[in-house]
């Protein structure tokens, strides 16, 4: 909620501009403030302070980037890290001194038991009043996560994470105040077929078509609150998630940048593989650090307790503006060829659920339409040996080569060309939050700090933002 103070210029200066002043209502009267691209953050008063913290998954995209929205202010005192490894350098560099100062690791295996968890945290007197999960661990049978062949292998690797956790903090006489989960898009089984659009949060999960490890822990976190009614739920849903981490160069945008960096290398130029439908299909996307901030302020908002978010950017990007601003970021001089309109040049035809077999519950199979796809791009030794030419001119600055690493997972990006839906925004705005960031501009960040993690080379030109 806002409150709208009018200040008229008939009892200021004659010449004097009307101006509005919004103040945010949301249960703490603060103006609302930006950090770097991020505008219309929520801001608390002086009175929120000394906040602990238990932070799992910090090594991954998400959980990196949500620490980085808790440190960008002082009132997290302590937050405990609980991970297998503690920050890498390069993940520290992130950070200046004094906010790695108020961070600690706890070593912490999540696949093993309670008890063994449990002492743990009592021996590193973890002691904090959240709990932020973003933990994930993708098994190694696993090609594509999005894959609906996939999700058995994933609830029997990612469900006893959480629930191991959420056993041990009894044991340890820690029990959070609140507990804030992290799940995604396929909540509303997007990756399944066509679902009903906008998505609202109030959606029914299509468990009736397939199972899903969201589920399960979501399960798991309302049953903890049952039992300790003094412990309140919340859950995030990003899309498309936007972020560069050391350890997670999982990314579909990164395979987009690998790709451009490579077509001007080569004096070629950019080619979308989908149709029209995908080429104008305006897509919403989650930064990761902005999700962070809505995950901090849902936890802290009193009124946001046992509710569920979508997470998203707030504004849309089309693949028609993505692909321009891509070509001139990465200077590729042969611009870009978008989609054919010729609809027999695409034979590689995906479809997915179609009537009851979707999450809406009728209509045909929802079809994804390529003409080529940036996994068999990656198979071709020109493209391979390009990669290696970069490597060899950069000085050292840059140091991982994609086409060593899960070809599958690295170049699966233009999944991503279906166009499955849209994330409703109005139950954030409704309960006060307004983070922004824009998409372009977020995806140029990204790829300069995956440039300062020596993942990609550096780029032509700057980004200008979507106005």
């Amino acid at each position: 909620m806002y409150l709208e103070v009018l200040i008229d210029s008939t009892f200021c200066n004659k010449e004097a501009p009307t101006t509005i002043i919004l103040i945010n209502m949301s249960s703490r009267l603060q103006p609302l403030r930006n950090s770097g691209l991020f505008r219309n953050l929520p801001q608390f008063g002086p009175e929120v302070g000394g906040l602990t913290a238990i932070v799992c998954g910090a090594s991954g995209i998400s959980g990196f980037h949500a620490l980085r929205a808790l440190l960008d202010t002082p009132r997290w005192t302590r937050i405990f890290i609980v991970s297998r490894s503690p920050l890498s350098e390069e993940a520290k560099s992130f950070f200046t001194s004094k906010q790695l100062s108020r961070v600690t690791h706890v070593p912490v295996d999540l696949s093993s038991s309670a008890e063994s968890i449990a002492e743990s945290l009592r021996q590193a007197q973890v002691k904090a009043a959240y709990l932020f999960y973003y933990a994930y661990l993708q098994p190694k049978s696993v090609l594509d996560p999005m894959s609906p062949e996939a999700a058995k292998a994933l609830i029997e690797t990612n469900a006893p994470m959480f629930q191991n956790l959420l056993d041990a903090m009894p044991l340890a006489g820690t029990v959070p105040k609140r507990i804030l989960l992290q799940t995604g898009g396929k909540n509303y089984g997007m990756h399944l077929g066509r679902v009903r659009t906008p998505m609202l949060e109030s959606d029914p999960q299509p468990r009736h078509i397939a199972d899903n490890f969201y589920y399960r822990q979501e399960d798991a976190m309302k049953d903890f609150c049952t039992k300790f009614p003094g412990t309140a739920w919340n859950v995030v849903r990003p899309f498309g998630i936007i972020g560069a981490s050391p350890n997670s160069p999982l990314n579909m945008f990164v395979s987009f940048a690998i790709y451009a960096a490579v077509q001007a290398h080569k004096g070629q130029p950019l080619e979308f593989g989908g149709d029209l439908t995908a080429w104008q299909f305006e897509a919403m996307h989650s930064t990761a650090r902005l999700t962070g901030y809505l995950s901090e302020w849902a936890v802290l908002e009193p009124d946001c307790a046992n509710e569920a978010f979508n997470a998203v950017d707030g504004a849309t990007l089309s693949w028609d503006r993505f692909f321009g601003a891509l070509a001139q970021w990465w200077g590729v001089s042969k611009g870009v060829l978008g989609p054919r309109m010729d609809d027999h040049q695409y034979t590689k035809v995906m479809s997915l659920g179609g009537d009851s077999k979707n999450p809406l519950g009728y209509g045909p199979p929802q079809e994804m339409k390529r003409r080529f796809t940036l996994r068999e791009w990656a198979d071709d030794e020109v493209n391979q040996n390009t990669w290696k030419s970069l490597m060899k001119s950069s000085a050292g600055e840059l140091t991982w080569n994609p086409f060593e690493g899960n070809l599958d997972s690295i170049f699966s990006g233009d999944f991503a060309y279906l166009s499955f839906g849209t994330a409703s925004v109005a139950k954030t705005r409704r309960f006060g939050f307004n983070g922004f960031v824009d998409p372009l501009e977020s995806v140029y960040e990204m790829y300069l700090e995956c440039q300062k993690l020596g993942m990609l080379p550096r780029m032509a030109a700057q980004a200008s933002p979507m106005i």
